[in-house]
């Protein structure tokens, strides 16, 4: 069964980047689908970034276009999502999320992300 860990979380201030982690144990990462969810306080998760088995093909949510890059390292079983340019409304818990083609279905235990103005 996969397991999910995220790492890279922190304070940051306005304007600065991080970089969260996502390793995958138990099986290979390269036969997951795998995206980024957030979820601020009082707000819905919501999802950040996606991106396909191969990362062929990779989606943002409009409020992260151009500042987030999603990737993957398959010989790490990690993937990555750095994000640049933070604002204050990143600040959120980020969750890594993989599903397979039987769509079974995994999540981390998230990172907090906090960004100062």
């Amino acid at each position: 069964q996969l397991q999910l860990v995220e790492s890279g979380g922190g304070l940051v201030q306005s304007g600065g980047s991080l970089r969260l982690s996502c390793a995958a144990s138990g099986s290979n990462l390269d036969r997951y689908a795998v995206a980024w969810f957030r979820q601020a306080p009082g707000k819905e998760r919501e999802g950040v970034s996606c991106a396909t088995t191969r990362s062929d093909v990779t989606n943002y949510a409009d409020s992260v276009k151009g500042r987030f890059t999603i990737s993957r390292d398959n010989a790490k079983n990690t993937v990555y999502l750095q994000m640049n340019s933070l604002k204050p409304e990143d600040t959120a818990v980020y969750y890594c999320y993989a599903q397979n083609q039987f769509l079974n279905r995994y999540w981390g235990q998230g990172t907090q992300v906090t960004v100062s103005s």
